[in-house]
């Protein structure tokens, strides 16, 4: 008897450092508000929404201690409407991000699945969007993927270690195409540097055939060049371009309660009028270029209130006989925290748009995920509650 309770113990020692060594988290955000887009498709609407603070989700996340320093980690996330219970990213079970990999504190972590790329990670936060602002704050039709409504398939991704306040990192995505390795392949990189008050990062992302491989990535049933994969007004004319690129800086500086904030963009859609891509409606050929810049402030004023400001101003270039298009966008948030999890807030963004959009029209205003303007204004208000768990 004696014997087995001495086993018995063991046992239950070793279960107990088991499970101190592995981990899974079921984690998740409910993010839902009342709304007001003031043109939206010609006329004002009221409506109610989810996941515009913060994208509504659900995952889980984990981890194993292999030994040696080393661990085996995954996220699986799930992005769903809580209006209707329907999920997002075009019905993907997992469309906001599937991975699975190993990490060390001292070599980094390497992790294979969809993921987000190094634009995302690096100059992300330094937009008024990540910081509060929401989806409606991003840079008109989330062109430049700072607030990260595009993720990468088939990608493998190495993020090192930080050296002092610097850390980097590469992905590769693979193309899937027998016979043609560069078709539909995605590359990123990134260097984020951070030490005291200051951070700053700079990243690249290049991806061929966007409009399958990068805009089109979010659907259930095969993606084809037969259709633009991606709407908006903004660009959506320029997806027959054999390569999207997006050169990305940005740097943020705390004084106080009071950080500001700064971003720019270079995005190109390259090699117009490829087929292969996607459909050529306005017969453009050449290169299509948009310069973004954004100006932010984000000031905490007691540990439960916090307001956001930004101004974002974006120019597209001449794309033969389109003269291009321009687009000025102001937003602003304000956030107060019932609890730890659980906060109330407001947003309000406006937009004004001018010059020759890509469906080569009089430019029209479309705050990002918004149903567009039939005029070149659009405001949007929107007060909502959001809670972690």
């Amino acid at each position: 008897m004696k014997n087995k309770l001495i086993g018995i113990a063991a046992f239950a020692a070793v279960s107990g450092v088991a499970h101190a060594q592995s981990s899974v988290t079921l984690y998740g955000i409910i993010d839902v508000g009342l709304n007001y887009n003031s043109n939206s498709g010609g006329h004002p609407n009221y409506f109610m929404s989810s996941g515009v603070n913060n994208g509504s989700r659900w995952g889980l996340r984990g981890a194993e201690d292999l030994g040696g320093g080393l661990k085996a980690v995954f996220d699986v996330e799930n992005g769903f409407d809580v209006t209707n219970g329907k999920a997002v990213q075009g019905g993907l079970e997992f469309g906001r991000q599937a991975w699975v990999g190993l990490s060390s504190a001292t070599w980094g972590t390497l992790t294979l699945g969809r993921q987000y790329d190094f634009a995302v990670d690096y100059i992300g936060p330094f937009a008024v969007g990540d910081q509060g602002g929401g989806n409606v704050a991003a840079h008109p039709g989330d062109i430049d993927n700072l607030n990260n409504n595009f993720r990468v398939n088939n990608a493998v991704k190495y993020q090192s270690p930080k050296f002092g306040g610097l850390k980097f990192g590469a992905l590769y995505s693979f193309g899937g195409t027998a016979g043609s390795t560069g078709r539909n392949q995605i590359y990123s990189a990134g260097v984020h540097y951070a030490y005291g008050p200051f951070s700053a990062g700079v990243a690249y992302l290049n991806a061929k055939n966007p409009n399958i491989s990068f805009f089109g990535n979010s659907s259930t049933s095969t993606v084809t060049a037969a259709a633009t994969n991606f709407s908006t007004p903004i660009y959506s004319g320029y997806l027959s371009a054999n390569t999207y690129q997006n050169i990305a800086a940005g740097a943020m500086y705390e004084i106080g309660k009071l950080s500001v904030s700064g971003t720019y963009t270079n995005i190109q859609f390259r090699g117009l009028g490829d087929l292969s891509s996607g459909p050529n409606p306005y017969h453009y050929s050449g290169n299509a270029v948009f310069n973004n810049v954004e100006l932010g402030l984000h000031y905490k004023l007691r540990p439960d209130i916090e307001f956001g400001l930004a101004y974002d101003y974006m120019a597209g270039s001449h794309v033969n006989s389109n003269s291009g298009a321009t687009y000025n966008q102001v937003a602003a948030s304000a956030t107060y925290a019932l609890s730890r999890r659980t906060v109330v807030y407001g947003l309000a963004s406006y937009q004004h748009a001018s010059g020759t959009d890509s469906k080569n029209e009089p430019a029209v205003a479309a705050i990002n995920l918004q149903s567009a303007s039939t005029s070149n204004n659009q405001t949007f208000v929107r007060i909502g509650i959001r809670t972690r768990f």
